[in-house]
């Protein structure tokens, strides 16, 4: 069965939404989506051997594999049913309608989980509809997929927000003292800052090695993951070989703001290594 819309066809929507024009984009995206349903529900189910998705590049798709640890086949569909999702949603947000944009983003997420993006939005829309347990947790899963500084740093300010809720300030001011690490000037982390030294000046005082012990003491992990480092490394890796400079740069600048020079240094090291040890890597999985 071909798949009935084609990327094409989503831009030509995003066209309208990208001009404000929602009484023409919204219609447009939800024939798109209808359609994409109709496909989705005949050729791509799910089950114990294969699961479908629409990773936009193989960083991702060798991210949530490692992630994840899915054993299932992974089939990457010709389409970018993630992006129809977002833009179904970023058109229902626009229209106030939360309900069907939170509906629509955790498609979107559904199709592409190593997009923290649209986990950190799907984390907004349920905090507008007052549901912030549900915030609070799909903000704390960006933290071990996140392949750049500023989704963490993101995620580690919404998490100290939850924290001052919650009445516990010294793991806000951990969260505080992350996100400043990894976005230095990110406006979330500045508010989160302004509000502790108006509600709790008192744990500016406290050391960071205590702020920080107190936040994995709540469970959050206290930097983000060394997996995600690895796949971008190894990705920025093969571009390299490949003479594509410019990826291979741009990756490893992702790579930098997670975990730093020196480990980012040391990791390309071993995984060079550990290549030249295991000879030719094995064909990807077909498509």
């Amino acid at each position: 069965m071909d798949i009935p819309i084609t990327e094409q066809d989503i831009a030509y929507a995003e066209n309208f939404l990208a001009s404000g024009d929602l009484a023409t984009a919204t219609p447009l995206l939800e024939h798109l989506v209808e359609l994409a349903e109709d496909y989705i529900s005949a050729a791509c189910q799910a089950g114990e051997d294969v699961q479908y998705f629409s990773f936009a590049d193989p960083f991702e798709r060798l991210a949530y594999r490692r992630v994840e640890r899915d054993p299932r086949r992974l089939v990457q569909v010709g389409v970018p049913f993630d992006r129809l999702y977002s833009d179904m949603a970023f058109a229902y947000i626009s229209q106030r309608d939360y309900v069907s944009a939170r509906n629509a983003l955790s498609q979107a997420v559904r199709w592409n989980p190593m997009n923290c993006n649209y986990r950190l939005d799907l984390a907004e829309l349920f905090r507008a509809l007052d549901d912030t347990q549900e915030w609070a947790a799909l903000s704390n899963s960006v933290l071990e997929r996140a392949s750049d500084g500023r989704a963490a740093a993101r995620a580690y300010a919404n998490l100290g927000q939850f924290f001052c809720d919650a009445d516990v300030p010294l793991a806000a001011s951990g969260c505080a003292r992350l996100a400043l690490r990894l976005a230095p000037n990110d406006p979330r982390t500045e508010k989160l800052i302004a509000r502790l030294t108006k509600e709790h000046p008192e744990v500016a005082e406290e050391p960071d090695g205590k702020a920080v012990a107190e936040l994995a003491a709540q469970g959050i992990p206290t930097s983000p993951s060394a997996d995600i480092a690895v796949c971008l490394l190894m990705c920025a890796t093969d571009a390299a070989d490949a003479g594509d400079d410019e990826l291979a740069t741009k990756l490893t600048v992702r790579a930098n703001s997670l975990v730093g020079e020196e480990a980012c240094r040391a990791l390309t090291k071993l995984i060079r290594e550990s290549a030249s040890e295991s000879g030719p890597a094995d064909a990807p999985e077909g498509a």
